[in-house]
């Protein structure tokens, strides 16, 4: 299952990892969130290890979302030595994101 990311963790967990990230911001009434949660789900076992795939609910952390300017969900963001170098608005297929996460391993 993938990472639950908040404010109070987003520094240590993203910014200052030594893997690659990729953080979907989602809200539990979001219907295409819902529809790539499995995705996320998968990509976060299949790549243990070597990435860190994590999860942000936007209703209950506010601070994220408004730094990086995230105005629609699902929005996908990608890091790598705590840098923002990807990103993805809407749902896609489970291959659109793990192209986008195998390019910063």
């Amino acid at each position: 299952m993938a990472l639950e990311i908040t404010d109070a963790n987003f520094e240590q967990e993203v910014l200052k990892s030594s893997k690659p990230v990729m953080v979907d911001f989602w809200a539990t009434w979001c219907g295409p969130c819902r529809n790539i949660a499995p995705y996320i789900d998968e990509l976060s076992k299949e790549y243990e290890g070597r990435a860190v795939v994590g999860k942000v609910d936007v209703d209950a952390n506010d601070q994220i979302p408004l730094k990086y300017g995230i105005r629609n969900i699902p929005t996908i963001l990608f890091f790598k030595n705590g840098e923002l170098v990807d990103k993805m608005v809407g749902g896609a297929p489970k291959s659109a994101f793990e192209e986008k996460l195998k390019a910063l391993l």
